[in-house]
C-alpha cells in the first residue's frame, strides 16, 4: 500500500501543509512513522479523508484548490470493474472526477484506491494518468 507524507498528502487536498499537519494532530486522519521518523498517510485513509473534506461545505476548510491546464492532481477514492468497462473516481481537493475508461486501461495503468493519480479534462472527457 503506497503511502504518502504530510506534504504530498497537503498537496493531493488543495491545502497548504501546515492545515494537513493540524489535521493529523487534531486525529483527523491516521499517520504512522517510517524508519527515518517522518509522519506518513496510508493511501486508503488518504482516500477516505479526501472524500471528507471534499464533500464539507464550501469556506468550511482552509486553503482553496486550483487546476492548472484542466489537470486535477488527486487520489484515487474508487474503482468499479466491469466485465468491459470501469469506473474511477479521484477526489482532487474539493473536487470529485469520475471516468468511465475500460477495464483493460484500469488494469494497464494499476489503478487502486488510494494511489495518486491526475485526471485530464478536455470537453466532455475525463483522462487518468498515473502518477
Amino acid at each position: 500500500m503506497q503511502s504518502y507524507t504530510i506534504g504530498q498528502a497537503a498537496r493531493l487536498l488543495g491545502v497548504s501543509p501546515d492545515t494537513a499537519r493540524r489535521w493529523a494532530d487534531a486525529g483527523r486522519v491516521a499517520t504512522h512513522r517510517d524508519e527515518n521518523g517522518r509522519r506518513l498517510i496510508d493511501g486508503r485513509d488518504l482516500a477516505a479523508f479526501s472524500i471528507e473534506v471534499g464533500q464539507s461545505a464550501p469556506g468550511e476548510e482552509e486553503g482553496s484548490y486550483t487546476s492548472a491546464r484542466n489537470a486535477f492532481p488527486g487520489i484515487v477514492t474508487a474503482v468499479k470493474l466491469g466485465d468491459v468497462a470501469a469506473q474511477v473516481e479521484i477526489q482532487a481537493g474539493p473536487h470529485r472526477l469520475v471516468s468511465l475508461l475500460t477495464r483493460e486501461a484500469v488494469e494497464e495503468l494499476g489503478l487502486e484506491v488510494g494511489m495518486q493519480a491526475t485526471a485530464r479534462v478536455k470537453s466532455t472527457s475525463v483522462h487518468i494518468d498515473r502518477a
